[in-house]
């Protein structure tokens, strides 16, 4: 089927897209794909010089508390996302099989299918909902079927929204503010492991199951060490799959071709929609790296940058992901099936590398899965758009207050 303003016989994705970026993160604007900022941080703008940083072996993860998971004692395992060098490649070669497509077909789908409809249904029922609630609940239910959190005790949702918030403080010991937020971690912490994770570990220890937690189990791991686990996968799989639900909501209630687009597509055809969508408006802004030998990358002038050990890089995956060497003409324009030299859609939206997010075949067709049975509802529309915040760290968009409504007692 040709794109809305396509000739016919003309490549799919080479015509007039449907739409532009709703989320914008600001920043500094720059057309040099490496630059070294007054801070000495280093800034990746270009896809290409992006990818080569988070597939080098010079490099190690920063950011995201790295700073205060290294103080954890050194008997405690670090969660995956915390670790480089053999031993995490040895973790995510044994973990693989749970996120291949087959098996997101295979074991997933009928989850996603009954919670989703679940969803609908309270929509329907009561006329009108929050989205973000709506995709809460079918995050939560997925991840915690693939990680193995399916022993809960009543209130994960509250749990996890008070583990998530929307907005962080910074824990210490030097002022009430940081006292109050090392408080709150830790009590949260507490909640997380005696309500989800120790009783998901008993029921497994009794019984292995064929989930991350019973792997976790054979790995020799400790129920801290599990806890810490839960929760980083928690963190991929149920909140950054809520925001982009939203996100992707918001671009097919805005745009009456796209929409029609997507409700007229096979599922591949929606999975490229939401696919497009995504690299377009990454959920994650930011990923950061630290050199850890001299790392040679791609100047604007045609020669090399070193940059030197120790230094941060920090990986603008909004800019990496309209980067027009690679994604093709109009990059900023939302245009399913379009070619790209050298990437695949979403682009580096999950990131590159050993440390590259193994859940995209999860959340796109779980989005699609709850999406495509939510435009199917006569009457469908959204009563207000989201609000726009961000958590500045990794650049991660928040999309709060989307309310749709439908017609009391519809079909669909």
């Amino acid at each position: 089927m040709p794109l809305v303003g396509e000739e016919s016989g003309t490549e799919a994705g080479s015509g007039k897209g449907f739409g532009f970026r709703r989320i914008e993160r600001g920043g500094t604007a720059s057309e040099c794909p490496v630059a070294r900022g007054d801070d000495g941080v280093w800034e990746v703008r270009g896809y290409d010089e992006a990818r080569a940083v988070l597939r080098s072996t010079s490099t190690v993860q920063a950011g995201l508390g790295i700073e205060t998971v290294s103080k954890l004692p050194k008997n405690i395992r670090r969660p995956v996302l915390y670790r480089d060098g053999p031993e995490h490649r040895e973790h995510r070669r044994q973990t693989a099989r749970f996120f291949t497509p087959r098996r997101v077909d295979e074991h997933y789908r009928e989850v996603m299918v009954r919670v989703a409809q679940a969803q609908i249904d309270r929509l329907r029922a009561d006329g009108r909902a929050r989205l973000s609630d709506l995709s809460f609940d079918l995050a939560i239910e997925v991840a915690c079927a693939v990680i193995g959190l399916t022993d809960s005790r009543p209130g994960i949702k509250e749990r996890l929204e008070r583990f998530f918030p929307e907005r962080f403080g910074t824990p210490g010991l030097t002022s009430l503010h940081g006292i109050y937020w090392t408080l709150r971690q830790n009590t949260n912490w507490l909640r997380m492991y005696v309500g989800d994770v120790r009783p998901a570990v008993r029921a497994r220890r009794r019984t292995r199951r064929d989930d991350l937690i019973s792997h976790l189990i054979d790995d020799g791991c400790s129920a801290t060490e599990i806890l810490g686990e839960c929760l980083t996968f928690a963190a991929a799989g149920m909140v950054t799959t809520r925001e982009f639900i939203s996100a992707a909501a918001w671009h097919l209630f805005s745009d009456a071709d796209l929409l029609a687009h997507y409700r007229a597509a096979d599922e591949p055809g929606r999975l490229a929609v939401l696919g497009e969508i995504l690299r377009l408006e990454p959920v994650v802004g930011l990923l950061s790296r630290r050199t850890t030998e001299p790392l040679d990358l791609p100047g604007a002038d045609g020669g090399n940058l070193t940059v030197p050990v120790g230094d941060r890089i920090d990986i603008l995956v909004d800019h990496t992901n309209v980067d027009e060497r690679t994604v093709g003409a109009q990059p900023r324009c939302l245009r399913p099936g379009r070619t790209m030299k050298d990437a695949a859609t979403p682009g580096l939206a999950f990131g590159d590398g050993p440390h590259k997010c193994p859940g995209l075949h999860i959340a796109l067709l779980e989005t699609d899965v709850f999406l495509s049975r939510l435009f199917d509802l006569p009457g469908i529309r959204m009563a207000s758009p989201p609000t726009v915040g961000f958590i500045d760290p990794i650049a991660s968009y928040q999309l709060r207050h989307c309310v749709v409504e439908v017609n009391t007692g519809g079909g669909g």
